[in-house]
């Protein structure tokens, strides 16, 4: 199979796991517990069906978005994620490349594994920094002081995320950072030798955002314990609002599923929240970011800008959660697949095939601009 015979999500899906030593595969493919959640992420969309208008007149189709100030070509972001150069040694580069190929934002992780500064030199589309929440307040101030000097645009708080999930995968194969695989993880990494040749010909793995902070290559601090022991489970509403006033900019906080913490998001002054279970890696059995979507978008949709994340497979995916009223979505997996399948490349093909899956969609539905896509347009069974 190659990158030219992938035409859908599954099929980069299925190209990655050829690529990819099983225990780096799992990493990506994974979630938390029994993987409910991660499962409903799509399922939610698939029980909620399309009405389309026809002769509407739709000769031209403009899928620009304006969220959290940021100007998108395209209704859809590279959402962050970490880790991303043991995928492929391209790693943040393709991505952020191929953001910018289409005109829209991307996400660098504090778990990035190219510097967020190297980033903002690159490209001048709209950077989101994504971080965590540590017991030292000082880190926190540290983080974002550097993230305002490199001029990112927007701060993304992840709050769903004081303590890792149970990711059941990960067990099995002893994956973690830095590698400490059991006797299976290893054979599997052995069936794999261009990976191992890729990984070790380019530049040493690395996470910049916390290498002065964290020694995770010496062995001294693993991503498990950085999760347990660096991140600070008694965060609180007052802790986020000093943040939010101390960036002064555009501040968005991921992991929101409740209407009352939609409410409170609002109340602290964050400019935008995105409804997301962290593709459904935490914790198994919530509900799915497109469940919620309708009834937050009603309580505060007027004042913030409500996205979500979770799921996208497809163009009308990215439809249905527009009409549902929210102003993007991000996508993870869907980009995270075709990287460690071909870097740049992948990740161009798969970000094309969904903007053109979107335009297609948008003239069959007799939609001209975003903004015309409304509930009218939805029925769930």
């Amino acid at each position: 199979m190659r990158l030219s015979d992938c035409y859908n999500f599954h099929d980069f899906r299925t190209l990655a796991k050829r690529r990819l030593p099983g225990p780096i595969f799992n990493y990506i493919d994974g979630a938390a517990d029994d993987e409910v959640t991660y499962r409903r992420n799509t399922e939610s969309f698939e029980q909620c069906d399309l009405i389309p208008s026809v002769l509407r007149g739709v000769k031209d189709i403009d899928t620009s978005v304006t969220v959290m100030g940021q100007k998108l070509a395209l209704p859809f972001y590279c959402s962050p994620t970490a880790l991303q150069r043991l995928f492929h040694h391209q790693g943040e580069r393709a991505v952020a490349a191929a953001a910018a190929k289409y005109g829209t934002m991307f996400g660098v992780s504090s778990l990035g594994t190219v510097s967020l500064e190297e980033l903002r030199r690159s490209h001048s589309g709209p950077q989101v920094y994504q971080f965590y929440f540590h017991r030292d307040r000082g880190l926190n101030r540290a983080m974002m002081q550097r993230a305002k000097d490199a001029g990112v645009e927007v701060m993304m708080l992840t709050v769903d995320s004081i303590t890792g999930g149970n990711r059941e995968r990960d067990l099995r194969t002893g994956f973690s950072i830095p590698f400490k695989l059991n006797l299976a993880g290893m054979l599997q990494f052995a069936v794999k030798p261009q990976w191992a040749l890729n990984y070790l010909t380019h530049e040493r793995f690395s996470l910049p955002q916390l290498d002065e902070h964290v020694d995770m290559g010496g062995g001294a601090m693993s991503i498990s314990r950085y999760f347990t022991e660096m991140l600070d489970p008694s965060m609180t509403w007052d802790d986020v609002a000093e943040m939010v006033q101390y960036w002064n900019g555009q501040f968005c906080l991921k992991g929101i599923m409740s209407v009352a913490d939609a409410k409170r998001a609002v109340e602290i002054g964050c400019t935008g929240i995105i409804l997301s279970n962290h593709g459904g890696r935490q914790l198994d059995g919530s509900r799915a970011g497109f469940d919620q979507l309708a009834e937050i978008v009603d309580a505060v949709g007027d004042k913030i800008d409500v996205i979500m994340d979770g799921g996208i497979q497809r163009g009308t995916h990215v439809i249905k959660a527009l009409s549902m009223g929210a102003k993007a979505v991000g996508v993870g997996r869907y980009y995270l697949y075709p990287l460690a399948a071909a870097g740049q490349a992948g990740v161009e093909r798969a970000l094309g095939q969904l903007k053109v899956e979107i335009e297609r969609g948008m003239k069959l539905m007799g939609c001209n601009r975003v903004d015309q896509l409304s509930r009218e347009n939805l029925r769930f069974r």
